[in-house]
């Protein structure tokens, strides 16, 4: 039986988000205390990382995380008490949001189709594979 499973991002206008490519991104940073060793461990290149990490500083009136450059004694990256704030509140809604989906959409589970069910199903390519 398949488990219903939310994708979300929250939006709090045109150019500020957060979602769960930002959320793992500041995750890493503080695991790691690096930027580059978090968006390599995320398959991202060290620039979009920079990038989604400026977004994130840009969106709120207090940055995320802070970095200092490389050098001979080496750069870093630490989050920042409201980056902690952020991760807190994003997965503790996430769960919330896992737990409803669950109690709503358990019942139609059972009637998704099964992966095997899915690979004798009728094969769709779309225009733009072509």
């Amino acid at each position: 039986m398949a488990k219903p499973i939310v994708k979300f991002r929250i939006d709090f206008g045109p150019e500020e988000s957060i979602g769960p490519g930002k959320i793992a991104l500041l995750e890493r940073i503080e695991g790691s205390g690096s930027i580059s060793k978090a968006a390599r461990a995320l398959g991202m290149s060290y620039s979009r990382g920079w990038q989604l990490l400026d977004s994130l500083n840009e969106s709120f009136r207090e940055p995320l995380a802070t970095a200092s450059k490389g050098g001979k004694g080496g750069g870093g990256a630490i989050l920042t008490p409201l980056g902690r704030e952020v991760i807190r509140t994003y997965r503790a809604f996430e769960t919330e949001v896992q737990d409803r989906a669950a109690l709503h959409f358990s019942p139609l589970s059972r009637r998704v189709r099964a992966a095997a069910e899915h690979s004798k199903a009728a094969t769709v390519i779309r225009m733009c594979d072509r």
